[in-house]
């Protein structure tokens, strides 16, 4: 049986390295660059830390959902792929903002996860994005490459 994505290819652009340069102004600029949001979990995910950025886009996602049965439901996925003990994709908060986040859920709202979203955005903010700004992914991408003529036979 084939699949419906057989024979489709994907195409990947690199961003141009003044676009590149841009994410290093400021964090949000990067999150909110397909290709820089791309490169950093790109980035994370190299340094065995891309829980962090899942959980965020996670709750990105949440917020935008309207029906309240659909938002129970994604708020317990969330908690059980990135909040309970021992989960899956478990994220680095306090005990406190657990607990908080497991009440809240109960009769989710948009903000049930607010306070460890802030808590992981500061966390990749301060610890992740300059790692990922000083990481030789991010230097080369910054590099502006030379277009050579060897390829065609001169």
């Amino acid at each position: 049986m084939k699949s419906k994505k057989a024979g489709k290819h994907r195409t990947y652009f690199r961003p141009s390295p003044e676009e590149a340069q841009l994410w290093s102004e400021a964090f949000d600029e990067l999150l909110a660059n397909k290709y820089g949001l791309a490169a950093f979990r790109a980035f994370l995910k190299s340094e065995f830390c891309e829980e962090n950025i899942e959980f965020w886009l996670a709750c990105e996602d949440f917020k935008k959902t309207k029906s309240p049965q659909k938002l129970t439901s994604k708020a317990k996925k969330i908690y059980n792929d990135f909040i309970e003990k021992e989960a899956p994709k478990e994220i680095n908060i306090d005990f406190q903002t657990k607990n908080m986040i497991a009440q809240n859920i109960q009769e989710a709202t948009h903000t049930c996860f607010s306070a460890a979203q802030k808590r992981v955005y500061s966390l990749m903010e301060n610890n992740s994005y300059p790692r990922f700004l000083e990481s030789e992914f991010y230097q080369e991408l910054c590099k502006k490459t030379p277009i050579t003529r060897a390829a065609q036979g001169t």
